[in-house]
């Protein structure tokens, strides 16, 4: 092979779950080939082999957010930021929407993203007069930080024409007082509003890409799934990542996901030949998508229990988006044509659902065994359904900085039981199941180590600890943030893992994590990312 390229030593490597630490790592033609004792290593250095000293800190396998949507994170990062705890009340998200209402010009839409009402004072989202007084002349639409509900204007509403005569979507709710719409939507009556907004031009598609992606390298990750491809432009999303590829401005590995629901892309997709698996190690093109329910924080996660009181509300059991029937019909059509299916299901109830869809559509001819479908968030499991889970080899893709940002709402919305048993990682483990981690951005933070945090801790951003019994080392932390991630994307003969033959895709952190109480990873950033061996972001 000749000299390697480059050798990193000076502090510890962390190579996999069951590969332990070295002291060195070799780099050539883009893949790691020797690690292990730093002497052995040191003697495939030559005179132009590059040092790369990481004097005491930490190398670990790049990250991999397993579940986030890359493209619309990119365009919601030019939208009014509403998240907490910057927006902690109803009188400061108004007030960055009067803000936006000065600069954007009339009758041009405003929009926001990121509010929580579980985290405003006034615990309710603001009402459409409310919105109406703050941008008198724009439609506002403001989504909730979970994607599952949104506000919007009298302005927005009447050019959806949506008022008191207007029934509810299937699949959807249009909140009202006193039979007069309120300003909130839940599931699909927010598209009722999106058709009224225009779509993002091809160049701004990219844009968002590049912009999203350059984030993510800037956290030490070099791989994402974008989870729902197709959900803002439809078919023009799929070009928007192939030219982004072809121009060189796709920044992290994708394994695209296509929305598959009946207003999905999956079938035009088909149309074009494309099929399940085609693609390069940068761009690739694997799963389709499918709701099952909605969220917890949204109270439209279906359970099969009834919800906490909430004010004057119904406790109710969630919703549906789809018919069973549905549901298991396009569960059915996917997975025949070759998809991962990526179902999204929170509420044990939606996860009863899809187990019971992927059971009956287990066959001889077309087994589940070995297609590694996936069930998004999966968050209110039972122990049964584990088990279901863990014998056809069904993956969950958890986002355990759900229980970060928002355990105590789940606490005050499903009773602390559910919340204690939510996001079971142990269990899920000790299934010999592979949990792969992700952040759900724009939903969630995309910091890693809020989410390595709440796999170590259980906590959440108040301190309460729920379901201690549920936490994971460290190492198992890393393995799910790494090679799980490229299992899911029938990667990890690939990525994942520091040893000979993968992939050099390499975060170096600021310190060792291993060396570090769980409190004091919180201030740990990337200082080097590296993606085939190239230093791709330096801090």
């Amino acid at each position: 092979m000749g000299y390697a390229d480059t050798v990193i030593s000076g502090g510890r490597i962390f190579r996999g779950l069951h590969d332990g630490f070295a002291e060195a790592i070799a780099i050539h033609n883009g893949r790691i080939v020797a690690s292990g004792r730093r002497d052995a290593v040191e003697a495939l250095a030559g005179p132009a082999t590059k040092r790369i000293d990481l004097a005491g800190r930490l190398a670990v396998p790049a990250f991999n957010d397993s579940h986030q949507h890359l493209l619309p994170m990119g365009v919601t990062m030019g939208q009014v930021n509403l998240r907490a705890p910057e927006v902690a009340s109803l009188d400061a998200l108004l007030t960055r929407i009067a803000a936006a209402a000065r600069t954007t010009p009339n009758g041009e839409w405003i929009l926001g993203r990121g509010w929580d009402d579980s985290e405003l004072a006034e615990r309710r989202p603001p009402t459409a007069d409310e919105l109406q007084a703050a941008a008198p002349d724009n439609p506002v639409l403001a989504v909730r930080t979970c994607g599952h509900a949104a506000v919007v204007n009298r302005a927005a509403l009447a050019i959806a024409g949506i008022d008191a005569t207007t029934p509810d979507p299937a699949g959807g709710a249009i909140e009202r007082t006193d039979g007069i719409p309120s300003g909130t939507l839940h599931e699909s009556a927010i598209r009722m509003v999106r058709a009224h907004i225009a779509k993002p031009s091809d160049a701004a598609l990219v844009d968002a890409i590049e912009r999203a992606g350059k984030h993510m390298l800037s956290q030490g990750f070099t791989a994402v799934m974008d989870a729902n491809v197709g959900m803002i432009a439809g078919i023009r999303e799929i070009d928007a990542y192939q030219t982004a590829r072809d121009a060189n401005r796709l920044p992290v590995r994708t394994w695209i996901c296509l929305a598959g629901n009946p207003d999905g892309i999956v079938e035009q997709v088909w149309q074009r030949g494309i099929r399940p698996l085609q693609g390069c190690d940068m761009l690739r093109f694997g799963a389709a998508k499918v709701f099952a329910d909605g969220s917890a924080g949204g109270r439209t996660a279906a359970v099969s229990l009834p919800y906490e009181p909430h004010g004057n509300e119904p406790p109710g059991t969630g919703m549906f988006i789809f018919p069973h029937e549905t549901l298991h019909d396009l569960f059915d059509r996917y997975h025949r044509q070759g998809w991962q299916l990526a179902i999204h299901a929170i509420g044990d109830a939606a996860i009863e659902t899809t187990l019971r869809g992927f059971e009956a559509m287990d066959t001889a001819a077309h087994p589940v065994a070995g297609r590694r479908h996936r069930i998004e968030h999966c968050e209110f499991v039972r122990p049964d359904q584990i088990a279901r889970m863990a014998a056809r080899g069904i993956e969950a893709v958890p986002q355990m900085i759900f229980m970060h940002e928002f355990g105590d709402m789940y606490v005050a919305n499903l009773g602390r039981a559910r919340a204690e048993a939510s996001n079971p990682m142990r269990a899920w483990l000790d299934a010999f199941m592979h949990p792969a981690a992700g952040s759900d951005a724009p939903v969630s933070a995309t910091d890693p180590m809020l989410n390595i945090h709440a796999m170590l801790t259980r906590a959440t951003h108040r301190g309460t600890i729920l379901g201690p019994d549920q936490t994971i080392t460290l190492a198992e932390a890393l393995h799910s943030y790494s090679w799980a991630g490229a299992d899911t994307q029938f990667a990890e003969d690939r990525r994942g893992r520091l040893i000979p033959g993968q992939l050099a895709d390499i975060a170096i952190l600021s310190q060792d994590l291993f060396t570090l109480d769980p409190d004091a990873m919180l201030n740990v950033v990337a200082d080097q990312t590296i993606l085939g061996g190239q230093t791709v972001y330096q801090r």
